[in-house]
């Protein structure tokens, strides 16, 4: 185990978190909320102090195997998600630290859940900072890593694999470092565009900055009590729009980026998004209208609440706990799919959903025909059985983190619907559930034990389960494995 260079990239992202703590800072200065500013100058200065003197030591090896890159990236996550919260806690907006870390862990991990009860009430500097944090954790740090601080003759990939969902990742191009400042790069100029297409709708440019942060990293922390609600139907269609966008596999947009506009529509995992999405929408549109819905009202609203769910951002609109029961089945049934890998938002990810289908579809051919030769195929291509094996291996780690975390948390005694919607959520990195949990709802009522599965299942959710569960195996910590 190579601790060293886990140190290493420990200090990095302590150093750059504490440069990302600066924004909040300035923001307190610009309103007036001196003593917020402070405490985050203070928790800025301390974080590159720190991340620069603990870096100096520089590893002799660069190169990532995937033990020590999984290690890296777990522990990397944690670090930042324990520093976060403090200014949180400090500023006493949120007095319990153990509260704090929930709310900034929900916002790394671009979860959305949250223990308050008025959002309003938090100065400007805090608003910012979990909107931001949103941002930070949508694309990941580590990747930040990568595009601006490269690491000369290392083998990276792994700590990428290690912190981008889906069951896969590969290079946009041949270098590890233009594929990671690639894609900050289309992160970038997506947030930039949707915070100007706010901005024209009216809405101040606090609250722009705010809701393009929390879009484009799929967070959906709201600034205020009722979330998007209150906003235009304007503002609510550009935001529906960008979380839908943001739910794709980011090569779609390298392929249009380089001009390969039939190369990206062509993507198979693109095509079952738009499937499951319009199916969605479709669906639950009916079933709205059938119980005494309005047409063009109900389209509306489901379109926005599937994009927000789908892609795990986790705005709301309306309450769909008050929706008929086959779209809160619905609702539930896209919660679970999630988007597509290689995006910024959560879930098991549309491209396992569809491995998934077809290794059943395959099983079914082989029960009929056992001598015919069957091979599972994305964009007409062989899937690895590594690829297969992985995403098997990911929904049994689901399964079983999914059933002794509802089990744990049933301790408080909350009503079943909550208490599995409520871990559905957090592990999706979705945000609201169902019932105490749902859109008009907060987690401020489950204990700090409780509090406590949830954050795990936030980190193992944005992480993909494997990183997180390689902390607790023995073999993970010997010099010898």
């Amino acid at each position: 185990m190579n601790y060293l260079l886990i140190n290493y990239i420990l200090s990095r992202v302590v150093a750059i978190e504490g440069i990302f703590l600066l924004l909040p800072s300035l923001t307190g200065l610009i309103y007036g909320e001196k003593d917020d500013a402070l405490v985050y100058s203070i928790t800025a200065v301390i974080c590159i102090i720190a991340g620069v003197l603990s870096g100096m030591a520089t590893p002799k090896s660069n190169t990532f195997f995937a033990k020590e890159a999984f290690l890296a990236v777990s522990l990397s996550w944690i670090a930042m998600s324990l520093i976060g919260a403090l200014p949180l806690c400090i500023t006493g907006d949120i007095p319990h630290y153990l509260d704090a870390l929930f709310e900034i862990v929900s916002g790394f991990t671009t979860t959305g859940s949250s223990i308050l009860t008025n959002v309003e009430a938090l100065s400007h500097a805090n608003l910012i900072w979990r909107s931001f944090s949103h941002w930070i954790g949508g694309m990941g740090v580590l990747v930040f890593i990568l595009a601006v601080l490269p690491m000369s003759g290392g083998s990276t990939m792994n700590l990428m694999k290690a912190e981008s969902p889906g069951p896969s990742v590969g290079k946009l191009v041949p270098r590890m470092q233009q594929t990671a400042f690639l894609l900050y790069a289309i992160y970038f100029v997506l947030t930039v565009i949707q915070a100007i297409l706010l901005l024209l709708g009216g809405m101040s440019l606090f609250d722009a900055l705010c809701h393009a942060f929390a879009t484009t990293g799929t967070g959906g922390f709201g600034i205020k009590n009722d979330s998007m609600a209150g906003y235009s139907t304007y503002l609510q269609n550009v935001t529906t729009v960008f979380m839908f966008l943001c739910g794709m596999n980011f090569t779609f947009f390298y392929y249009l980026l380089i001009r390969k506009v039939k190369d990206a529509f062509s993507i198979e995992e693109i095509r079952w998004y738009f499937g499951f999405f319009a199916g969605a929408v479709i669906l639950i549109t009916m079933n709205l209208v059938a119980n005494g819905g309005r047409f063009w009202h109900s389209l509306q609203q489901v379109t926005f609440q599937v994009a927000s769910v789908m892609t795990s951002t986790g705005y709301a609109t309306t309450d769909y706990n008050q929706w008929p029961e086959f779209s809160r089945f619905m609702i539930l049934l896209v919660m679970f799919i999630g988007a597509c890998a290689g995006s910024t938002g959560g879930g098991v990810k549309v491209s396992r959903i569809v491995i998934y289908l077809k290794q059943i579809k395959k099983e079914l051919l082989q029960q009929i025909h056992p001598r015919r030769i069957c091979v599972i195929k994305m964009d007409k291509k062989g899937i690895e059985h590594e690829t297969i094996r992985s995403c098997n291996v990911f929904i049994m780690a689901w399964l079983a983190v999914f059933l002794v975390s509802a089990m744990l948390i049933s301790l408080d005694n909350v009503d079943t619907t909550t208490n599995f919607t409520a871990v559905l959520a957090t592990l999706n990195n979705i945000g609201p559930g169902l019932n105490v949990v749902g859109p008009t709802g907060n987690f401020s009522e489950f204990s700090y034990f409780s509090k406590l599965v949830l954050i795990f299942d936030m980190l193992a959710g944005r992480l993909e389960i494997i990183p997180i569960l390689i902390l607790f195996h023995p073999a993970t910590w010997k010099k010898k494995a």
